[in-house]
């Protein structure tokens, strides 16, 4: 059960597209795993396009014409395929990621002791964004980034000095905390830092 969530404005700005593309891939991938943010996405959403059409009526639009506008509009007959998953190899173990991930083309992983990490995002200003994979029994050094640190649990679960956390929990730390996580069995994280 999934217990850690992205803030409501973390959902709005990713509802407005104003988050950068890291960011967006991570509540993507937790609204997959969901239903609670899921629904509250859909409800910002629908709160958002009540407020431009409400602009729009306000704009002295003549309605009539508005619809006139709309009906000649040509329709094309569009297809929307499913986009595929993503499945990746890490530690002779297999994943399957969530389709927020189907961007994802190679990756490259390097391992360091009981962790093994493929970046992802590498052209956002400040920002690295990486599908860490943390070995059974692993345990990261207590560490304290600059700015924020995001992770979102892919698989298994991991526990720090603030709580254990399992596949979907969204975790947002900003860089006032200071953790060591650690993993019994191991885990599979999409981790986003600023700085």
């Amino acid at each position: 059960m999934i217990k850690h969530h992205p803030s409501e404005l973390l959902l709005t700005q990713y509802c407005s597209g104003e988050l950068p593309f890291s960011l967006s891939i991570a509540l993507s991938a937790h609204m997959e795993m969901c239903q609670r943010c899921n629904t509250k996405k859909n409800e910002i959403e629908a709160s958002q396009a009540d407020h431009i059409w409400e602009d729009m009526v306000t704009e002295s639009m003549d309605f009539g014409d508005m619809l006139n506008s709309i009906l000649a509009t040509p329709v094309d007959t569009i297809t929307i395929k499913p986009k595929p998953s993503v499945i990746v190899d890490v530690a002779g173990q297999q994943f399957n990621l969530p389709r927020a991930f189907c961007s994802v083309k190679e990756l490259n992983w390097s391992g360091f002791g009981v962790i093994n990490r493929a970046r992802v995002i590498t052209d956002e200003d400040n920002v690295r964004a990486s599908l860490l994979h943390i070995n059974a029994g692993g345990e990261i050094p207590t560490h304290q980034h600059k700015g924020y640190e995001m992770t979102l649990l892919l698989a298994g679960s991991f526990s720090d000095e603030y709580g254990t956390y399992h596949q979907g929990d969204f975790i947002w730390l900003d860089g006032d905390v200071k953790h060591s996580p650690k993993t019994i069995n191991g885990c599979l994280c999409y981790a986003v830092q600023d700085a």
